[in-house]
C-alpha cells in the first residue's frame, strides 16, 4: 500500500523530502566520517628484548613509546597502557601493551596483544 500523498516522509507519490531526508543524510554522513576513525594513540609494537623486567624503568618506556593512552592501579602496583584500535575493511583492529610497575618504577610484568597483520605474523 503507497503511503499517503502527504506524510512526513513523502512529498507527493515516491518522492523522499523535507527535514526528514536531510536528518538521514547528515546521520549517515557522520556515521560513515567515524567509522574508519582511530582510538588510543598510535605506538610501537615492543619486542621482548627492549623490556627487560627489574630493569627497564618508566624513562625508558616514554622514551620508546610515548606517554601511556591510560594510567590505573592493579593489585596495588602502577599500571600503564598503551592501546590503539582502528576500523578497516577486515573488521577492527586493535593493539594493547600494559606494564606493572615494582614499587622502585621498574617493570613488574607486561603484556601485549595485537590483531594487526604485522604483530600476528611476527607473534604466531
Amino acid at each position: 500500500m503507497p503511503p499517503p500523498a502527504s506524510s512526513p516522509w513523502h512529498d507527493g507519490p515516491g518522492f523522499v523530502t523535507g527535514p526528514w531526508l536531510v536528518r538521514a543524510l547528515a546521520v549517515a554522513l557522520v556515521a560513515s566520517a567515524c567509522a574508519g576513525l582511530p582510538l588510543g594513540r598510535e605506538f610501537p609494537s615492543p619486542d621482548a628484548a627492549q623490556i627487560k623486567v627489574n630493569v627497564t624503568d618508566k624513562s625508558g618506556l616514554l622514551s620508546v613509546f610515548g606517554e601511556p593512552y591510560q594510567v590505573g592501579i592493579d593489585s596495588g602496583d602502577q599500571t600503564w597502557r598503551w592501546f590503539y584500535a582502528r576500523t578497516s575493511t577486515s573488521g577492527t583492529l586493535t593493539k594493547d601493551f600494559t606494564v606493572r610497575f615494582n614499587a622502585n618504577g621498574t617493570v613488574k610484568s607486561y603484556s601485549f596483544t595485537s590483531n594487526l597483520p604485522d604483530d600476528m605474523k611476527k607473534l604466531r
